[in-house]
């Protein structure tokens, strides 16, 4: 039979979310709450952190579609105006020959958001749903998940530099759309979702992994 998983929570001691230091909880009763080695203040879990997660990440999946059907610049040159979507500049990118900044910019500016959201959904609903199975495989995903989500701001600039210097003339301006705001804002509030998500929640099921 499986031994269950040692968890912190097992071994009544509190894991630092900033340095992983594992302090026992006698300790933080007697002593103080806050890290011995960092000085972080130290909680056993992050508070509330399924429902802000299930909120963040709700609320980016509603605003991702804005983010691709609003255009994210406009370009004016010599009175002619332009606009272009996410992925009218990746079609942009394309068609002047360079593909392999294309395929960088949709997989920075479309499949990465989508991943970010559906990895963090995936994680509160296994939480919510109480799976015991895939505990490590999850944790995994979540500590990429969180990874990616510290390079998104990249997206939104490469995306608008990158059209603009492929269409760019003598005399052009070039202002962001309600569709950058959008796919901004999904970033950040990822960003958010990702760091308000406990992955300790993952391993307070009881139960062991049946995975061999």
């Amino acid at each position: 039979m499986t031994q269950p998983p040692v968890t912190a929570k097992s071994l009544d001691a509190t894991s630092c979310h900033v340095c992983g230091l594992l302090v026992s909880n006698s300790y933080i009763r007697k002593s103080s709450s806050h890290c011995p080695r960092c000085d972080a203040v130290l909680h056993s879990r992050k508070a509330n952190s399924l429902n802000r997660t299930w909120a963040l990440s709700l609320a980016a999946a509603i605003l991702y579609v804005p983010a691709n059907v609003y255009p994210v610049l406009t370009l004016i040159s010599f009175g002619r105006g332009t606009t272009n979507t996410i992925m009218g500049g990746v079609i942009e990118l394309a068609h002047s020959g360079q593909w392999v900044v294309a395929v960088i910019v949709f997989a920075a500016s479309v499949f990465v958001p989508i991943f970010k959201i559906v990895a963090l959904l995936f994680l509160a609903l296994s939480v919510q749903l109480k799976m015991t199975r895939r505990r490590k495989e999850r944790t995994l995903l979540f500590r990429f998940t969180e990874f990616i989500g510290r390079w998104s701001m990249i997206d939104i600039f490469m995306i608008s530099i990158l059209i603009a210097l492929v269409k760019l003339q003598a005399v052009a301006t070039v202002t962001a759309g309600p569709g950058a705001i959008a796919f901004a804002a999904v970033v950040i509030i990822t960003m958010f979702a990702a760091m308000a998500f406990d992955p300790r929640l993952i391993w307070d099921v009881e139960g062991s992994d049946n995975d061999g």
